[in-house]
């Protein structure tokens, strides 16, 4: 997932989209700059790029975004990659990483799943389960 900030260096961008070199990113920013889309300050790989303020304020982009309806496919992506990072974790504890906005029973049954599948283990019982990738 290409997760950048508001201005990310060139760098950053080659390192996001896992390209080498500035002549690797070229056919990704394309004319965006040309359009005025994107904006740039600086030079070789220290360049900002950013879009450009009044394009973000007039597209209506001022909602929040929410996980309450994300499809299983992708739940279960992010436990894998959470569990990846914090083996031994508590379900409360996953959760409030991955979005507290996720129903309980729906991570509860993606975890029970995925223990079924062999891709996660459990050790202990109730408030005392950990959960680690098998």
């Amino acid at each position: 997932m290409l997760a950048l900030k508001e201005a990310s260096t060139a760098r950053e961008l080659m390192q996001a989209l896992e390209v080498d070199g500035g002549e690797a990113l070229t056919p990704w920013l394309g004319r965006l700059p040309d359009f005025g889309l994107v904006q740039s300050a600086g030079r070789t790989q220290a360049t900002r790029y950013f879009v450009t303020p009044e394009l973000l304020r007039g597209a209506g982009l001022d909602k929040v975004t929410t996980l309450k309806r994300i499809e299983p496919h992708r739940l279960r992506a992010l436990v894998e990659e959470d569990l990846q990072r914090y083996p031994g974790s508590a379900i409360g504890r996953i959760r409030d990483r991955i979005g507290p906005e996720i129903p309980p029973r729906m991570l509860k049954r993606t975890i029970d799943a995925m223990i079924d599948s062999g891709v996660v283990r459990a050790e202990g019982n109730n408030r005392g389960r950990r959960y680690s990738l098998a």
